[in-house]
Parts: structure tokens; C-alpha cells; sequence
């Protein structure tokens, strides 16, 4: 029996029992995540009871890991004491991300409930775009002057760093403009006496308030940091984005790219949480457009009706030659595709990965053509059918890798997500064309 199945037992025993206090002990050696996933498996006034036994700090750490229609039940449960405390406990950022999947009533009642700062501060943060960088931020990192010492900054650290969402990394500004960054590392092992601009560090990497989240997440993943800086166009800071929020957006975005190489509109809520008809929203666009598709396959095979009645046999090889073109784009497109999320492929590259796939595919074709060529020797005896499929497949596979390494590069170039051509899209492009391929060569071979 796992440790979550027993925490939940043990809390139903004594929730059923009332014995508060027990549940008390229980709750608080909990880690807050953990006690946000608990309470998913409990009844709406259950979890409000187990909530208010939670000391302050740690109630509020485990509201910022809940999801939001949880979040919404407890708020519409608490007292306006209660909720200003559990805001005055939250960090800016959570707070705004609460906002921003709350009804309007809701909302409504978490600003009245806010302090005057905060108010201000989350209805400044909540006019950046959603997808931009100043949307993700917090105005909760430590600032300090190029001319303090470092014993006069470790003791402001110590001053101000209990409200803030992190202390590790600290900016040095000078009349509100990010000049340089020092780690809390530094400031340990420097001498008490000597100044912060001696030991700042001045190669900086920030963004602008309007950047795209994307291209932050990208900076986390690029130059493994614990947080971003985030600067409006005259360079002064106006806040920072910390690693939990870019870890966010990089689920969120690799949830987005997965439901389009499947062919889906994304969602943002989880499965159980998406009602039928929104998930037949999501999927009808995208498989009516597939089937439409296909349907050109169809109209190729129909003008070959000739040489299908001649020669049979050549209908029960189509599945294996769609299918092997198939998994051969799709190889090629996962890779192109995570190449340019990561950076590592530009659209600039495209010939170079021409010419790397065409290599690839070669070989590829090569074993594949002699196995199956051999293997219709062996079954049929037919050497010409073995020579029709064994050009066809080299001719598919080859075709194939360079519409699934293309296409995607070719979306990012016209600033369409590479992910739309992966999977069933660039498989029934890759269908079609290897039908085509198939009878025109069969054409050529057999005498019909």
C-alpha cells in the first residue's frame, strides 16, 4: 500500500472520529502538494474543515497547489478574515494566477480582500497579455544598491527576504535600472566589507515585459537558471519570473504541442474535467479535415481501378507501404519538431536537414527495400512485383522523411506551430503520395 493511500486512510479514520487534533499532527508534517492531491478525494465541507485545522503559512502554501475549482469552493466557503489571510500568506504571482481562473463574482471578492499595494500590483500584473512574460512575473525578489556592502546586504536580506518568493538571486539596481545580479553563494563567501559592485555580476540575461513565455521558458532550459529577470524597454526592472512558473508554461506548452500532433484542438483542463461535447469540439475540426484528406487517396486509387482488376495483388501491399511512409514522416517530423523548440534547428537549417533526412532515408530505404524484395521473392516468386515494391519503398521512404523534416520548418517559417505537422496530418499527406507513387511505378513495370 502506497504512502498516499494510507495518509487518506488514516485522515478518513479520524476525520470520521473528529479527532481534530490527531489530524492536526497528521496534516502538518504533510508536504503542501501533497496535502492539495489529498484533499482532492475529499467532500467539499470535508475540505474545508481539514483546511482551517492547517497552521496559517501552510494552509496557504497548500492553497497555491490546488486546482482552481478548488480553490473556488474554499473561497466561497471562507470568511473575508479568512481569505485575507490566506492572500496576505500568497506570493503576487499565485495570486494573479488564481484571478485569472476565477469567476468574475470570485475575483471581485479576492481584490476587495487584498491590500492597496497588492490590488494595485495584480491589476498592473493582469494587463500584460496571457502569454507574455510580464503576465507570469512576481514583484517579490530582493533589490539592492551597487553601493551597500555586503554585510549591509546580507543584513537587508535578512530584513525583507521573509516576503519574498525568493532570496537566492538578488538584483542590483540603480535608479529602478538592472545593472547587474549577485547570488546569496556570493555574498557568503565575499568579505563583509567589500561592496556589491565589486562583486555583482554585470553579463546579464533578462526579457521584456511583452516577451513571449516560450521564448522565457527556452531561457530557463538554455542557461539553467533559478530566476528571470523581466525589464520594460528603458531596462528598469519590474519584476521576475522564478522557476516554478517557467516549469508551468513548459507543461503547458509541451500539453499543447501533444494534442496537436494528435491531431486536437488543445484544452486547457484535465480529461475528466472536459466535458463530452467540448472534447467532439476539440477533435471534429481536425478529423474532418483528415478525412477530407484521405479522400484524395480514395480518388487516386479509383483512377487506377484498371490495373487493380489486372493485377490484384497489389491492393494487399498498399497497408504496408502507407504505413512504413507513415512511420517514417512521423520519425523525422518529432525530431525537426523538438529541434526547433529547443532552438536547436532555425528554419535558416532547412537545407542542411534536407540533406542530412535524404542520407538517412537512403540507408533506411536500402534495408527496408532488400528484406521485403527478398521476402516477396521467397513467398511469391514474382521478381517483377519484388522490384515494383522494393523502388516504391525507397521512392516512399525518401519522400517521406523529407515531407516530415520540411513541413514542420516550413510552419515555423510562415509562424504556425510545428507541431500541427506531425502525426495524422503529415501521415495522410505521406499516404497519399505513396499511393500515387505505387501505381505509377506498377505502371511502369507491369504490362497492362
Amino acid at each position: 500500500m502506497d504512502e498516499e493511500t494510507i495518509l487518506y486512510q488514516q485522515v478518513s479514520e479520524y476525520l470520521g472520529q473528529k479527532n481534530f487534533n490527531r489530524l492536526r499532527e497528521i496534516m502538518t508534517n504533510e508536504n503542501p502538494a501533497d496535502l492539495a492531491l489529498l484533499f482532492k478525494d475529499f467532500e467539499e465541507k470535508d475540505v474545508l474543515l481539514l483546511y482551517r485545522l492547517l497552521p496559517k503559512e501552510l494552509a496557504a502554501d497548500t492553497f497555491s497547489y490546488m486546482e482552481s475549482d478548488m480553490q473556488e469552493d474554499l473561497i466561497n466557503g471562507f470568511s473575508d478574515k479568512e481569505l485575507r489571510e490566506v492572500l496576505d500568506q500568497s506570493f503576487i504571482d499565485d495570486t494573479v494566477d488564481m484571478i485569472e481562473e476565477m469567476p468574475a463574482n470570485v475575483v471581485s471578492r479576492i481584490l476587495r480582500n487584498c491590500d492597496a499595494q497588492s490590488r494595485n500590483t495584480i491589476n498592473q500584473i493582469l494587463k500584460y497579455p496571457e502569454d507574455s512574460a510580464g503576465s507570469l512575473m512576481t514583484i517579490e525578489y530582493v533589490n539592492l544598491s551597487k553601493n551597500l556592502t555586503v554585510g549591509e546586504a546580507i543584513s537587508r536580506i535578512r530584513r525583507v527576504g521573509p516576503d519574498k518568493e525568493t532570496i537566492y538571486t538578488c538584483y542590483v539596481t540603480e535608479a529602478r535600472k538592472l545593472i547587474g545580479i549577485v547570488s546569496v553563494k556570493d555574498l557568503l563567501i565575499a568579505k563583509d566589507e567589500q561592496l556589491i559592485s565589486d562583486i555583482m555580476e554585470t553579463n546579464l540575461i533578462s526579457v521584456d515585459t511583452m516577451e513571449d513565455k516560450e521564448v522565457v521558458a527556452h531561457h530557463f532550459q538554455k542557461y539553467d537558471i533559478l530566476a528571470l529577470p523581466v525589464v520594460d524597454r528603458e531596462s528598469r526592472l519590474v519584476g521576475i519570473i522564478t522557476f516554478d512558473d517557467a516549469m508551468d508554461v513548459i507543461q503547458e506548452e509541451n500539453t499543447e504541442d501533444f494534442s496537436k500532433m494528435a491531431a486536437m484542438v488543445p484544452i486547457d483542463d484535465s480529461y475528466f474535467k472536459t466535458g463530452v461535447f467540448s472534447q467532439v469540439k476539440n477533435r471534429i475540426l481536425w478529423l474532418l479535415i483528415l478525412m477530407l484528406t484521405s479522400a484524395v487517396t480514395g480518388a487516386i486509387i479509383a483512377q487506377f481501378e484498371a490495373t487493380i482488376e489486372a493485377i490484384p495483388i497489389l491492393v494487399s501491399f498498399m497497408p504496408m507501404l502507407t504505413g512504413t511512409g507513415g512511420n517514417c514522416s512521423s520519425q523525422s517530423s518529432s525530431l525537426i519538431i523538438r529541434g526547433l523548440a529547443l532552438g536547436e534547428i532555425k528554419t535558416g537549417d532547412w537545407f542542411r536537414v534536407l540533406w542530412k533526412e535524404i542520407r538517412i532515408a537512403i540507408i533506411i530505404s536500402a534495408i527496408l527495400a532488400a528484406v521485403n524484395g527478398l521476402r516477396i521473392l521467397i513467398f511469391y516468386h514474382n521478381p517483377t512485383l519484388a522490384l515494383v515494391l522494393t523502388i516504391s519503398i525507397i521512392a516512399t521512404v525518401i519522400l517521406s522523411k523529407m515531407i516530415g523534416s520540411l513541413l514542420p520548418i516550413l510552419a515555423k517559417k510562415i509562424r504556425l506551430d510545428p507541431a500541427v505537422m506531425a502525426g495524422p496530418l503529415v501521415t495522410t499527406i505521406v499516404d497519399t503520395c505513396a499511393t500515387l507513387i505505387y501505381f505509377v511505378i506498377a505502371l511502369q513495370f507491369f504490362d497492362i
